[in-house]
């Protein structure tokens, strides 16, 4: 377990700005994350890279010189917020547009999805890619359904080293896109991981069995075989690895053996020998191979093995140097034409007591000022005795979330919740004291949720919140039942809009539309709001319930569909119990 901390809410934070004090020569904090002490004055493409902590040295420690030049730091296992990827992406930008890279996962897509159409329309020219490696989460053939997993550091270190030689965005882009192309992973656990301040790990494996393809947000492997010797573990993942093998590879690859947390470097050195003898025998030759800690998941113990096939350039860029935190390859020449102002605030922090800020702030602006009729703002203090009365809610079942969502997820949706609800509470307080009324209130309330708790609920929710403030500043009286319903129906658009699931594939969606149909069904039968909400919440209580029956099609539990059979959809059930805890 995670035994070294303070406070769960500021373990992340912390635990980024030490690696800033431990390379201050390398990195410096800006809000969101981290990027390069020093620039280069010449323009180039900058590369950001981001996801959850809890992986380290994924993702910050990859910032330097040939490889990022910034990147994004989430909550643990959480995706980073839009907000997040904006301030660090405009903070790294030299003047050649960012490529953005991170792992295919849900929240991860949604938020640097979002991220870039709102740079796009700054003027900055962005592209992304979707790491997407795991062999074992893939949907049939279909390659877009993987994870990324350790194979994230072959694609961001070959498209770092195209950055870094000038090559245009675009080009960047392509070589970053054909590394993910060939590149494979496969990973076992022995053990699993446990959120700092958890008392548990999110799953278990049985004593003298291995979960065989799990994921580094504490995903369950897809089946739990019997432990097995050094030598027969290599050539399962070897052999499982040469079968996926991309179509036309050649025979020299990127090969890298990933501890995930608690396997020791003996370990690793020992599975290696066996490696080396497999990869002899199907005729492959590693290129720089890399063995150690390379993506982690807090304390799992486990091992991951990837392979990415160095066709065409890409075994150039891979042999490039780089020297980040974490990640230090060949010698770079300095070219002498370094940021004054940013070397300078590099050397700075040498200064004894200087602290770099924590990262997690935002940039965005602020929404303009709208005026509300005196109905929206007289209804606002009420809005904030039922935001409070969500948050004491949810911090109710925090526990009972994180447990539902282990089952086939990662275990941190009860947190995610709590700490976007009550980022929303403190900004609806702020509003309703500067006099805001309900549509600014939840406008505000949508921001804070998206930027604070990040993740796919994290962006969801801040999605639906923002929607419904929008609709709310019509100008339409907030008491009305009609005003209400056609809000709520705004939002469960957007979230359908944004997340692009459907009812039937066992995700928040499959509570959220019926309970806005009854809403909207009990406005055109004239009933009065409080008893047309607590029926629809009744609802929706029932809907989250039933999704037990279901099989997950969407999301992170996709992959563990089966195991996800009998237990309610975790998002579900917490948009029930959020509607509930309005009635009261």
């Amino acid at each position: 377990m995670t035994t070294v901390l303070n406070s769960v809410d500021d373990f992340a934070g912390e635990a980024t700005a030490g690696l800033v004090l431990a390379h201050r020569r390398l990195v410096r904090a800006v809000p969101g994350g981290v990027v390069r002490a020093t620039q280069a004055s010449a323009p180039k493409v900058a590369l950001v890279v981001g996801g959850g902590s809890g992986h380290y040295p994924a993702f910050a420690g990859w910032v330097g010189r040939g490889l990022a030049d910034g990147a994004v730091v989430g909550n643990v296992f959480a995706s980073p917020s839009a907000r997040q990827i904006c301030a660090v992406a405009r903070a790294a930008e030299r003047g050649r547009g960012v490529l953005l890279g991170y792992g295919n996962y849900a929240g991860d897509v949604l938020n640097f999805d979002a991220a870039a159409r709102a740079l796009r329309a700054e003027g900055l020219d962005v592209r992304s890619v979707a790491v997407s490696d795991d062999i074992a989460s893939a949907d049939g053939e279909d390659p877009s359904t993987r994870r990324g997993i350790a194979g994230d550091l072959v694609v961001l270190k070959v498209a770092g080293a195209a950055a870094e030689r000038g090559l245009s965005l675009a080009d960047v882009a392509h070589l970053a896109h054909l590394a993910n192309a060939r590149t494979r992973s496969l990973g076992v656990a022995f053990s699993g991981c446990t959120l700092p301040g958890a008392d548990r790990p999110l799953f278990s494996v049985r004593p003298g069995g291995m979960g065989v393809g799990m994921g580094v947000h504490g995903e369950p492997g897809l089946s739990e075989d019997d432990l097995v010797p050094s030598r027969e573990l290599a050539a399962r993942l070897v052999a499982a690895l040469v079968a996926a093998r991309p179509a036309g590879a050649g025979d020299r690859a990127a090969v890298l053996l990933n501890g995930l947390g608690s396997t020791k470097y003996e370990e690793l050195f020992v599975l290696w020998h066996d490696v080396v003898r497999e990869l002899e025998a199907h005729g492959i030759q590693p290129v720089a191979p890399e063995v150690g800690e390379l993506m982690t998941s807090l304390d799992m113990a486990g091992v991951s093995l990837t392979m990415s096939w160095l066709d065409g350039p890409l075994e150039e860029l891979w042999l490039a140097p780089a020297q980040t935190p974490a990640f230090v390859r060949g010698t770079l020449v300095d070219d002498g034409a370094a940021d004054a102002s940013v070397v300078t605030q590099a050397h700075a922090a040498d200064r004894p007591g200087a602290l770099p800020a924590l990262p997690g702030g935002d940039a965005w602006a602020n929404e303009e000022h709208v005026a509300e009729p005196s109905a929206s703002v007289a209804a606002a203090p009420v809005l904030l005795e039922l935001t409070a009365a969500v948050h004491r809610a949810l911090v109710e079942r925090e526990q009972q979330l994180g447990a539902l969502d282990a089952v086939a997820g990662d275990g941190d949706h009860g947190r995610g919740m709590v700490t976007g609800a009550s980022a929303a509470l403190t900004a609806v307080e702020d509003a309703v004291a500067s006099g805001a009324g309900v549509g600014r209130a939840l406008v505000a309330a949508g921001e804070a949720w998206a930027a604070k708790a990040g993740g796919t609920s994290g962006a969801l929710w801040g999605e639906m919140l923002r929607s419904a403030g929008t609709t709310m500043l019509s100008g339409a009286d907030p008491r009305s039942l009609w005003t209400v319903a056609r809000a709520v129906s705004a939002a469960v658009d957007q979230l359908q809009a944004v997340g692009g699931a459907a009812v039937g594939d066992k995700t928040i969606v499959d509570a959220a539309v019926p309970f806005a149909a009854a809403l909207q069904h009990a406005a055109a039968a004239g009933e009065s709001l409080p008893s047309a909400w607590a029926a629809a919440a009744a609802t929706a209580r029932t809907a989250a319930d039933g999704t037990g029956r279901m099989v997950a099609r969407r999301g992170r539990a996709r992959p563990h569909a089966e195991r996800s059979l009998g237990h309610p959809d975790p998002g579900a059930t917490s948009f029930a119990h959020v509607v509930a805890a309005v009635c009261r």
